[in-house]
């Protein structure tokens, strides 16, 4: 038998084994992909395609899920006929690597959608995020995807960018935690029963200039390390992923595709990461069409692959001729092509693959958004959504209230209840592309506005909760993104016929021109588009009690609304489930508990704000705020309201001297002092009273999200080790210094109820 075939053999001796073998065409076929499409002809998997593209083999299959519109059982047998022609048909029989997106969710038809990713880090429970992760594994095996191009752990500094929606939010450590989670939940303890995760975009997307896509990033080597570096270091290094993707953009004239510094001296030889590292699309033809530090499509290949880039998606394109050729001219030696071959097969050996490349297709159908899926998404809809605010107790309403107005273009749509990264919405941009270049959709049987999966509007949620005693009426007013008023007298009159007027505001996300926030979406004024901040002003004027719901994926500057609207709930893009759960919190069937993971401007004036700013931020020197604003945000970091009311207490921390190695406990008492059970989120930052450089006002170093009947009293306790309070100094080595630290807790990053005080010691 061939060693690579011997599956007793160690990974990386099969791994060698097997280059050992390989001409260099098989090497280069490994190091790309081709969309899942081109090997189909009249909806099925044609073999005489598949010659063309894959007789050398291949390393990925591209997007099965949207590119392609399958349902499960349809995707798989298409997956399997792959993997049973490169078994039989290619000189060496080495297996793909299928990947698909599953931030929210597995991207595919019927696939459960659970709330973006925003709204996850609205929860503080990275318990959720397992059990998230967890349906999407299932989902994605069993129609034979084994790798997956989430999480996302990009911090986010700047809310116009239109990709805030796909992260945990502005806080390294949030981000990190969750991250982590997702991780292990996906990957699994054994690999071979788990998906790979991907980690992105690395690094330091989340803060581009001007909050545009793809823009410079303007960050300082130690806030690189000590901000953006961080959730992917704990995410390789504790969580174990095992695949990393470039981000698109640039830092100090190097774009992250061609840095070595990143994808090799940080990545590999200091964190010790042993997968692969794969392209973000067309990261590597973009060197040379974007970036502009390369004069063609061979020197963007030579460039990539020295920095790091194994694998270059979503197909073959720089990385085939052009790097070809330049390997035949001595510019690129083959040990660098041996260098990326090894981590993908070596990958492929980890997954499992060659001795178990197909699935049951017949039986793929079976773990698609069950009964138990959906209660899951209702569940994680729930805690995610934040109440803002509630004047003088206006919620939870009274089931028994005699007439209550719908209002809003997001109150009955579907669609726009979901993120941009997921089924609906990328088979919008799939359609789209397909028509640009004249070819025949992969899902002619899509619609723009067509969800394959039962999303329950919240309209439709509030119905299910009120008897026939109660008069309904609905009226949108206008479209989420249109100019015209024409649909606000009826509005209005519906409004003033009720007791209370529910106002369901918001955008819609995606990738496409209509959409107004989601990638390449990016926003220059914060604000609801088109013409519904005017609607929400005739509401509001006509004298009936508002309760504000908020449907976008990004932090609004909302103005006058926070001034004068008496209850506004953010409830993001809260995914299939939305309706019903921002129901349970308008009629208290569900008391919210979702916390802000990133800061709400007041105005766009003020961004970056943020709360883990330093001693100087945040002010201007002398009298603190602008001329004409305040700095400080609308609502701040771990901001969120409850329908009862918590007392924390009895703050310890033991011991109160730590060496360099030790660790210190910190406990604090939380009570439910209100007539309703509910859940609160303790939150500890910390602070570095004096240290050699400046360092943050404070740090979020843990958090815990707590359940408690009313009366009851829970202690939480968090383990802070010494090594969580270091830094980059001014040598640029990480290291804990000597000193004294305040302790702060609270229920968010402004409202701190208790502090005390410990000194690390050498």
């Amino acid at each position: 038998m061939e060693i690579y075939r011997d599956a007793s053999q160690s990974i990386d001796a099969r791994a060698k084994g097997l280059i050992s073998k390989m001409t260099l065409d098989e090497k280069m076929a490994q190091l790309g992909g081709i969309w899942s499409y081109e090997v189909l002809e009249a909806g099925r998997f044609s073999p005489k395609k598949a010659e063309s593209l894959l007789k050398n083999g291949i390393g990925q299959i591209c997007r099965p899920g949207v590119s392609t519109g399958f349902p499960p059982k349809d995707m798989a047998e298409l997956i399997n006929g792959i993997q049973k022609f490169l078994a039989e048909n290619t000189r060496l029989g080495i297996p793909a690597l299928v990947h698909e997106e599953c931030l929210n969710g597995f991207m595919a038809k019927n696939a459960t959608i659970f709330p973006q990713i925003i709204g996850m880090a609205s929860t503080w429970e990275p318990e959720l995020v397992d059990k998230m992760t967890r349906v999407i594994r299932a989902q994605m095996m069993a129609v034979g995807v084994r790798q997956g191009l989430s999480p996302v752990l990009d911090v986010v500094r700047d809310p116009r960018w239109g990709r805030v929606e796909e992260n945990y939010g502005e806080d390294p450590y949030l981000v990190a935690t969750m991250g982590m989670t997702y991780v292990k939940g996906l990957q699994s303890e054994d690999i071979k029963h788990g998906v790979v995760a991907t980690l992105k975009h690395f690094v330091g997307y989340g803060k581009p200039e001007g909050g545009l896509n793809w823009a410079p990033a303007d960050i300082p080597p130690r806030m690189l390390r000590e901000v953006y570096l961080y959730p992917f270091e704990k995410a390789i290094k504790e969580g174990g992923a095992l695949s990393v993707m470039n981000a698109y953009h640039e830092i100090d004239g190097i774009p992250c595709g061609a840095s070595t510094e990143l994808l090799t001296d940080i990545l590999r030889n200091e964190w010790g990461f042993e997968g692969v590292v794969i392209s973000d699309y067309y990261a590597v033809d973009n060197l040379q069409s974007y970036h502009r530090v390369a004069p063609d499509k061979a020197n963007a290949a030579r460039l990539a692959l020295t920095a790091g880039i194994d694998s270059e998606l979503p197909s073959h394109d720089c990385y085939a001729q052009p790097l070809k050729e330049q390997i035949e001219k001595g510019l690129v030696s083959k040990k660098l092509i041996d260098r990326a071959v090894f981590r993908i097969l070596r990958l492929k050996f980890m997954v499992g693959l060659f001795e178990n490349p197909y699935v049951k297709a017949e039986d793929a159908a079976k773990v698609f958004d069950l009964p138990e899926h959906r209660k899951l998404a209702l569940e994680t809809a729930r805690k995610s959504i934040v109440l803002l605010k509630n004047e003088d107790n206006i919620l939870p309403l009274s089931k028994n209230i005699k007439t209550i107005a719908i209002i809003g273009p997001n109150a009955d749509v579907q669609r726009n209840l979901l993120g941009d990264y997921t089924y609906p919405a990328h088979i919008e941009i799939t359609i789209m592309a397909a028509e640009a270049i004249g070819a025949q959709s992969p899902a002619p049987d899509e619609r723009a506005d067509h969800v394959t999966v039962p999303v329950v509007t919240i309209l439709e949620g509030i119905k299910v909760k009120l008897g026939k005693d109660t008069r309904i009426l609905y009226a949108a007013g206008c479209e989420y993104n249109s100019a015209s008023k024409d649909g606000f007298p009826e509005a209005v009159k519906a409004a003033r016929a009720a007791d209370v007027a529910i106002v369901a505001v918001g955008g819609k996300s995606g990738l496409t021109p209509d959409c107004t926030c989601g990638e390449m979406r990016d926003s220059a004024e914060l604000r609801l588009p088109g013409v519904q901040d005017d609607l929400v002003r005739a509401i509001y004027e006509t004298g009936t009690p508002v309760v504000f719901i908020l449907v976008d994926g990004r932090p609004l500057a909302l103005g006058w609304v926070i001034e004068k609207i008496p209850a506004i709930i953010e409830a993001w893009l809260p995914g299939e489930e939305g309706g019903n759960a921002v129901a349970d919190v308008i009629f208290g069937d569900y008391n919210p508990g979702g916390k802000l993971p990133i800061s709400f401007p007041a105005k766009v004036g003020q961004i970056p704000v943020y709360y883990g700013h330093k001693p100087s931020g945040s002010r201007s020197q002398f009298w603190g705020d602008y001329v004409d604003a305040s700095t400080s945000p609308a609502f701040e970091f771990g901001y969120g309201l409850s329908y009862t009311t918590f007392n924390f207490s009895n703050l310890q921390v033991e011991p109160k001297q730590v060496p360099l190695n030790g660790k210190t406990s910190i406990k604090v008492d939380i009570e439910n002092t209100g007539n309703r059970a509910g859940e609160e989120v303790a939150q500890l930052y910390i602070k570095d009273v004096i240290a050699s450089i400046t360092r943050p006002v404070k740090e979020l170093k843990g958090f815990k999200r707590v359940a408690l009947e009313p009366g009851e009293t829970r202690t939480v306790e968090f383990e802070l080790p010494a090594e969580a309070l270091g830094f980059y100094g001014k040598d640029m080595e990480f290291a804990v210094e000597p000193g004294v630290f305040k302790v702060m807790v609270g229920r968010s990053s402004k409202d701190i109820l208790l502090e005390d005080e410990f000194e690390v010691v050498a």
